[in-house]
């Protein structure tokens, strides 16, 4: 596998092409500020965590609080578990770290090796394309036989709407990036002009459509699961009730276990007895 940037370092000048990255990158932190000034989402988790804080039972020491960090970042963010279906969390997983993989890759190339002189480590080719197949498979999967709008409510795929922005500019972006390299290996300008100006354009919206997508959903993402972990460790809850004890006499007491008093412990499956089908 070879390094599709440095292949072009005779067109494209090393440094458009870093600029370019910069620009992108400068693109994310813009609009995911743009984003949090209007939704004022950390506003709102500020002060529902200052809340939570107040209404706390008990006080956590450093050592909970990191080792709740820990669990977030090992259960919440690395391996996705808060996905219950199996073939989800598989698909995000591969979504999630073939776009890392990509990125990374992408930056170590265009940054470290942009010439076509220098010799690039097999490694770095090996996952730029690697990471690229894994988004491909993963949101591919996602989109035809995943999405809820499709699997549950027999909308048909190609119904898009704006919440969509996100996963098709990714998929767009290492789609057209590995068709690009393709057409490089094989020799074929013309293919090969078309899908890199597919793929600035697809990268284009991607990174600078932030404030019109769920990009910087990924950001608010942990910090939600942190407070999560952080409110049922320190009995806050969330503000919420404490979950009802059904063994206990004084919970199966309350009015508003009334319904269930005489209900089995275990009701079964229940909406989960079969697969979401509303059509």
């Amino acid at each position: 596998m070879m390094n599709p940037f440095s292949a072009i370092s005779d067109t494209i000048p090393a440094g458009i092409l870093q600029a370019f990255v910069i620009l992108m990158l400068l693109l994310v932190v813009v609009g995911t500020v743009l984003d949090v000034l209007h939704k004022k989402s950390a506003e709102y988790f500020f002060e529902n965590a200052k809340k939570a804080k107040e209404a706390g039972v008990r006080k956590l020491d450093t050592g909970e609080v990191g080792s709740i960090a820990v669990q977030t970042v090992a259960v919440d963010v690395l391996t996705s578990a808060e996905f219950c279906n199996p073939n989800r969390r598989l698909a995000h997983l591969l979504t999630m770290y073939g776009f890392v993989f990509f990125l990374i890759a992408t930056f170590v190339m265009v940054f470290f090796y942009p010439m076509s002189g220098a010799a690039t480590p097999g490694l770095w080719p090996f996952l730029w394309h690697v990471g690229a197949l894994m988004v491909c498979v993963g949101g591919f999967w996602f989109w035809f036989f995943i999405r809820v709008d499709v699997a549950a409510e027999a909308n048909p795929w190609y119904r898009i709407v704006h919440a969509d922005l996100f996963i098709l500019s990714l998929l767009a972006t290492t789609l057209f990036a590995l068709l690009w390299s393709i057409s490089q290996a094989t020799g074929s300008q013309v293919w090969s002009i078309l899908f890199l100006g597919l793929f600035i354009l697809s990268s284009v919206v991607l990174f600078g459509g932030v404030l019109w997508s769920k990009f910087a959903h990924m950001f608010f993402k942990p910090a939600a699961a942190f407070q999560k972990r952080i409110a049922k460790a320190d009995g806050s809850l969330d503000n919420l009730p404490e979950p009802a004890d059904r063994t206990d006499p004084a919970s199966r007491d309350r009015h508003s276990m009334e319904l269930l008093k005489d209900a089995p412990l275990d009701m079964g499956l229940g909406i989960k007895r079969e697969k979401p089908q509303h059509y």
